[in-house]
């Protein structure tokens, strides 16, 4: 390699560690104001992706001159809201000329940054908001506003608190980079590792076990990974060979990586970093963001596990041997203390603590644990690896964010003083972690600063109006009708868009006509969020299907194809939420309507499951499919009596299957 080459490696390197020690000590000390905290947080994440990601949107071995030139601008731009805050605040909405450029530029920069990073979709989304804004005088009247020129919209969005520096910027650049932080760390501790081992031990061994150990694991690692398609990524390297050998075909073993990776992204507490927007979007409180989102999370991942355990007992799959399953009580007994932080970070999120507080003390209780378990391995010694470390992390834990950030930013800087001379060690993959934080933290961060456009526009043209009205002049006549309308919309609008930006989009757009046709707060919004999640295995665009493709070597189309079917819940749930709030907790109903609505969701996913793969204890006939789908959708709507016929339905269907099962007579199978 040659030096050049080692210098631009090096300038990645740093300038990933520069922006993690960044963003940690500004969310603790909180030294500079939020507005200055955001426009910095959107330089730095422009100075990686034009270090790492070339014009055309490829990943480059080594920076090219003009990304540096690029990424120095992006940086020196983002210190000019520092440098001058006092003077923008003075002005506000009356640019200088300096201001006019910096801003444009600045807007371009993120456009161009998204292009590189995630493809033309969200761009050109953004892009067509943008020409509304500009241009939607010239509409019909139905669409048309009364016109903005071209630097009262710079001033909104490149300025403002409402464009690209709005409220998912503030976000990302707080609880989001913390989080995606906190799963770094946990993933260079090894967290993986266990969660894999637990899952093959626990799993492994039953009828298609090695898909069940997919859905476990990738289920596990999503309440820490901010990134439903880097988990597939990740996780998938092994999950998917590991069906494959043991007979799943190719395109169902991406799909299963696919829609249980895509789960985690609603199973509590991070949520995929959505469950924090939406708590600022909203202002409800983040603890029952979480509580809303728990049954449906649970039931979500029931439907893929008896989805894999179907399709296995169809194909005839068997397990791994035992003997090869690593003990799961052995693995959690060798590393349990892995589970601490998260832990921890459960407790104090219910405990009323603020999720910026609890990331915080989250995080410094993983550095110490890994230097903990690395300093009792050279000095071999069990007792000080279970029992020094875990106190001293509970006592750095106990101070406030002083106490907890002192300990984190000197071993950063231990850290990389260390890495300078090249040596490595235990404080080597603590930098590791900071620097793989930063790196995952681009595609969110990135998005949330453009889908800020979406969100300028929208507040300086009330756009969301004219969406929100049709849908809720169509929920006059039918709530089916607007509920089908919305999932359509979002379907459509996630094609090719992360989880969060998608979300911001579908909640700015569809959520507040749901919320005016009497569905809950809390519901409507947790409605555009799932189909926003489905869009992700919706083809013909379903990137985490497209992810998978690699590893599975199939086509990421039938791929996707095979998601929707293991993903039935995903459809199903968000519906029966709207006709039955109490699946989410909401609503005035007692404990025994919240326990009947879980059983009636858990019978529907059952029989969509069953109707969509063919079997249960034997193969299905085709009538008994119909009749098992036909049960599903009476039992997902609170209609009169409808889930009376529902109930009825499947007792008889499954019923006489079970009766015939035992008989052993032939059924006739689908073709």
């Amino acid at each position: 390699m040659s030096s050049s080459e080692t210098r631009h490696h090096a300038l990645i390197f740093y300038g990933a560690l520069c922006f993690s020690i960044f963003q940690v000590v500004t969310a603790a000390f909180s030294p500079l104001s939020t507005t200055v905290v955001r426009a910095v947080h959107v330089g730095f994440l422009l100075f990686l992706v034009y270090q790492l990601y070339g014009g055309r949107g490829k990943p480059l071995s080594r920076p090219s001159v003009w990304g540096m030139l690029l990424g120095a601008v992006a940086l020196l731009f983002a210190f000019y809201h520092w440098w001058f805050e006092a003077d923008l605040i003075y002005r506000a909405g009356d640019m200088s000329q300096a201001d006019w450029v910096i801003g444009s530029i600045t807007l371009i920069m993120v456009f161009d940054a998204a292009r590189r990073l995630m493809g033309w979709a969200l761009p050109l989304i953004c892009l067509s908001f943008l020409g509304y804004a500009l241009f939607g005088q010239h509409l019909p009247d139905a669409l048309m506003h009364r016109g903005y020129g071209l630097d009262q919209v710079v001033s909104q969005l490149a300025f403002g608190t409402e464009g690209i520096y709005g409220t998912p910027t503030y976000v990302s650049s707080s609880y989001i980079f913390l989080f995606i932080l906190f799963g770094a760390f946990l993933e260079q501790a090894g967290m993986l590792k266990l969660f894999n081992d637990v899952a093959i031990g626990s799993v492994g061994h039953t009828r298609g076990g090695p898909a069940k150990v997919s859905v476990l694991s990738s289920g596990m690692m999503g309440t820490i990974n901010g990134s439903g398609v880097a988990n597939v990524v990740s996780t998938g390297q092994f999950t998917i060979p590991l069906m494959k050998k043991f007979g799943y075909k190719s395109d169902f073993a991406g799909a299963v990586e696919a829609t249980s990776s895509m789960g985690g992204q609603i199973m509590p507490p991070v949520m995929g970093a959505v469950a924090f927007i939406m708590a600022e979007t909203i202002n409800v409180p983040y603890v029952d963001i979480t509580k809303a989102a728990l049954i449906p999370a649970v039931l979500y991942f029931f439907t893929v596990f008896l989805m894999v355990h179907l399709e296995a007992g169809r194909a005839g799959l068997n397990g791994l041997p035992k003997s090869e399953c690593p003990k799961p009580l052995a693995a959690l007994k060798e590393r349990w203390y892995l589970l601490m932080p998260l832990v921890a970070l459960v407790i104090m999120l219910f405990s009323g603590f603020t999720p910026l507080f609890a990331g915080m003390m989250g995080l410094a209780l993983t550095v110490v644990l890994i230097m903990g378990n690395g300093v009792a391995k050279k000095l071999n010694a069990k007792g000080l690896r279970y029992g020094f470390w875990v106190l001293l992390g509970l006592a750095c834990a106990s101070f406030n964010h002083f106490g907890i950030t002192a300990l984190f930013v000197v071993v950063a800087i231990l850290a990389a003083l260390l890495l300078l001379k090249r040596e490595q060690g235990i404080l080597a993959t603590v930098v590791n972690a900071l620097y793989q934080g930063a790196l995952h933290a681009l595609p969110v961060g990135v998005a949330c600063a453009l889908v800020g456009v979406i969100i300028g526009v929208i507040s300086l043209t009330g756009a969301a109006t004219i969406v929100a009205g049709f849908i809720i002049q169509l929920g006059e006549h039918s709530l089916l009708l607007s509920l089908a309308l919305t999932m359509v919309t979002c379907l459509v609008l996630g094609m090719g868009i992360p989880t969060i930006p998608n979300y911001i989009i579908t909640s700015s757009i569809a959520a507040p006509a749901l919320l005016e046709l009497g569905v809950p707060l809390i519901v409507s919004h947790m409605f555009v969020f799932y189909f926003g999640i489905m869009a992700d295995l919706t083809p013909p665009v379903a990137l985490a299907a497209f992810a998978a493709s690699p590893i599975a070597k199939a086509s990421g189309l039938r791929i996707g194809l095979r998601s929707l079917q293991i993903a039935i819940a995903g459809f199903v749930v968000p519906y029966m939420a709207v006709y039955a709030p109490e699946l989410m907790l909401q609503g005035d109903a007692g404990m025994l309507a919240t326990v009947f609505v879980v059983f009636k969701a858990l019978l529907a996913v059952s029989l969509w499951g069953m109707g969509a793969i063919g079997y249960w204890l034997r193969p299905f006939a085709l009538w008994e499919r119909l009749i098992a789908v036909a049960a599903a959708a009476l039992l997902v709507f609170s209609l009169p009596m409808t889930d009376e016929l529902g109930l009825a339905l499947a007792a008889l269907v499954l019923g006489r299957h079970w009766w015939q099962s035992r008989r052993r007579q032939p059924v006739a199978v689908a073709g």
